[in-house]
């Protein structure tokens, strides 16, 4: 059965609002254009602590071009309940160890499901260290991400850790159209390939079939 997993968080944030305690999450994001939405959204509902841990993204200067992004949307956005930020460490040897074997998978196939869990799995690990009582991730906003393995990695670290994690396909709702609207409107670097140097280089491949066509 296909789960709505934005009706499942629609139903907890409406008890949600109802209690006087807000809570704490502990948010996993991968880029400033698609967190932009989802802490448009969220923080009205949580105290947020971003968490950028990415390190899939190839070369070094597109990561440090991302996380100088995500830090300036932080300070710009306008949020109900306050918005912080947390840097995870960059070692692209743990991505590169994560996806092992799976180099040649099609974008949208188990080498990002890899690399999905390789960062839900830090954002958990210190989601329950720190206390937080939720965790989750901007990925799913992505038309191009998989909501249905997202939210089932999540679930599979809540029982492993014992914080909840918080159901969503940000994409839903015209979430996805939201986020391009604000990136416009903060003036987000967009990028136009997910973050590793395998999407990287499928992008380019694209690109180039698109300029052959053109020419036939």
């Amino acid at each position: 059965m296909n789960r709505n997993y934005q009706k499942e968080l629609e139903r907890l944030l409406e008890v949600q609002k109802k209690e006087e305690y807000v809570p704490s999450l502990f948010l996993h994001s991968c880029c400033a254009p698609c967190s932009s939405y989802v802490l448009e959204y969220l923080s009205a509902y949580f105290k947020i602590t971003v968490f950028y841990y990415n390190p899939n993204i190839f070369p070094v200067q597109e990561y440090e071009k991302r996380v100088e992004e995500q830090q300036r949307l932080i300070r710009e956005l306008k949020t109900e309940y306050p918005v912080t930020f947390q840097a995870g460490e960059y070692h692209p040897e743990e991505f590169y160890h994560a996806v092992r074997g799976l180099e040649k998978i099609p974008e949208g196939g188990e080498r990002c499901f890899a690399c999905y869990e390789l960062r839900m799995r830090r954002a958990a690990e210190l989601a329950k260290a720190g206390g937080y009582d939720y965790f989750t991730t901007t990925l799913s906003i992505s038309p191009l991400k998989n909501a249905a393995k997202i939210n089932e990695i999540g679930e599979k670290l809540e029982r492993e850790y014992g914080v909840r994690h918080l159901p969503s396909d940000f994409k839903k709702k015209n979430g996805y159209q939201r986020s391009i609207v604000l990136s416009r409107e903060y003036g987000l670097y967009r990028q136009d390939y997910c973050g590793c140097v395998y999407s990287q280089e499928e992008r380019k491949r694209q690109k180039e079939s698109i300029v052959t066509e053109e020419k036939m």
